[in-house]
């Protein structure tokens, strides 16, 4: 590529900076200098109230006083070249274009005179304030500030009388305070990215560990829970063939303990195979649902529970944390029930509401109030941070009626789950 074609691709890139340096949008600064702490950041800003109280009283003094200049004309200029520097460290473009204004306003008003149109307090301000333009702005913009600044300000006052070798020296200024700004802008940007890659590198050191120590906890779990679980399942198979004289419920009841035991050691299987995963989302085998429900009641009935079940409104697609929730409460309200009312009637609703999903399990058994149960591997705390969760509620307590004559009372689980997005 020639000169050329780098000054033909260059184009593009100054009218754009020119744009955003002259239309209004685009003023946040993507850096700024003044600190977060309160204890930095109000000296520094007073400090700057100070500079720009005497910028902006020099420049109009010493435009009545050395320029002979008309105080009503003096005041709003002199305002307009230096106070801006109040809020250049917040708002740069702004503060730019308003003291660029004034000082071209000068220079017209002044129409040549003396050796040249500006106060040296308003050219320290807007040394000042390109200083800021360099830090907050990016480069494409800081170079269309440059460019306008001496064509649209320096410029004219060489054309009205101000020598040339000075508006150079002032055009050198200006370039030299906005790449000063750019550079201190740049790295102020570069150390931040570096901290944000060492918090990311940290947070990375720290997820490796926690999946270092969900592998540690998938190889116990897979070398103390399954090995029992699979010891249990066999002897459970074994033991009618052991024990041919075996009345029949006790077969019922070692065919109950082994598909018990069976479907222990699949869940078991599943959670480490979602230990062991990289992936924190990621999981061997779909999660249990609702559509599983026929084989839950089925377990229940083997376990001696007369269960019945009633399913009311339209059933729709569930989100997976509402159809797995649903599928632990009443996985773990048959489990309490078999364990503290063996031999009780037990009634389920799914109800499919406008706007939740509500399920019922209530028994009509005598029990105790119920703890950490065995199936679901949940308790009442367990469903209840289950509902939660999802930003439902749960329910659990003796059922609302008198006792009858056995001294039966009943237990009643009601959940509501609310939908949220259906995956």
């Amino acid at each position: 590529m020639n000169e050329t074609d780098h000054f033909e691709a260059g184009r593009p890139r100054l009218t754009a900076g020119v744009r955003s340096a002259v239309l209004p949008g685009g003023d946040e600064p993507g850096v700024t200098l003044l600190p977060s702490h309160p204890g930095l950041r109000y000296p520094l800003m007073a400090f700057l109230l100070a500079l720009t109280i005497g910028f902006t009283a020099g420049s109009i003094a010493i435009s009545v006083v050395a320029d002979d200049m008309d105080p009503g004309v003096a005041w709003p200029l002199g305002v307009l070249q230096a106070a801006p520097m109040i809020f250049a460290a917040r708002w740069p473009l702004r503060a730019w274009r308003t003291a660029a204004a004034g000082m071209l306003l000068i220079v017209l008003v002044r129409h040549g005179e003396g050796f040249m149109p500006w106060p040296v307090t308003a050219i320290l301000a807007m040394v000042v304030i390109l200083f800021f333009v360099g830090v907050g702005c990016d480069r494409e913009t800081t170079v269309g500030v440059g460019a306008v600044t001496i064509a649209g300000v320096i410029a004219p006052a060489v054309l009205f009388g101000t020598p040339g070798w000075f508006g150079t020296i002032l055009a050198g200024i200006a370039a030299l305070a906005l790449t000063f700004g750019d550079a201190v802008g740049g790295r102020h940007s570069a150390m931040a990215e570096l901290r944000r890659r060492e918090e990311q590198h940290r947070e990375d050191l720290a997820r490796q560990a926690v999946l270092e120590e969900r592998a540690r906890i998938a190889r116990e779990l897979h070398d103390v829970v399954a090995h029992h679980m699979s010891v249990i399942a066999m002897q459970a198979e074994a033991a009618p063939y052991k024990i041919p004289e075996l009345p029949d419920a006790a077969r019922q009841t070692f065919g109950v303990v082994r598909d018990a035991a069976r479907e222990a050691l699949t869940e078991t299987r599943r959670v480490v195979g979602l230990l062991r995963s990289a992936d924190e989302g990621a999981e061997r085998t779909p999660q249990p649902g609702l559509d599983l429900l026929d084989d839950l009641v089925s377990a229940a009935r083997r376990a001696g529970l007369s269960v019945a079940t009633v399913v009311a409104g339209l059933p729709r697609p569930l989100n997976a944390g509402v159809d797995l929730s649903a599928y632990r409460i009443v996985q773990e309200s048959l489990s309490n029930a078999a364990r503290y009312a063996p031999g009780s009637r037990v009634h389920i609703e799914v109800k499919y509401g406008p706007e939740s999903l509500r399920v019922a399990v209530t028994d009509d058994g005598a029990r105790s109030t119920p703890a950490e149960s065995h199936g679901g591997g949940h308790g009442l705390v367990g469903m209840r941070e289950r509902a939660m969760m999802l930003g439902g509620d749960l329910r659990a307590g003796p059922v609302d009626r008198e006792e009858d004559a056995e001294g039966r009372r009943g237990w009643a689980v009601v959940a509501e789950l609310p939908y949220g997005d259906a995956d």
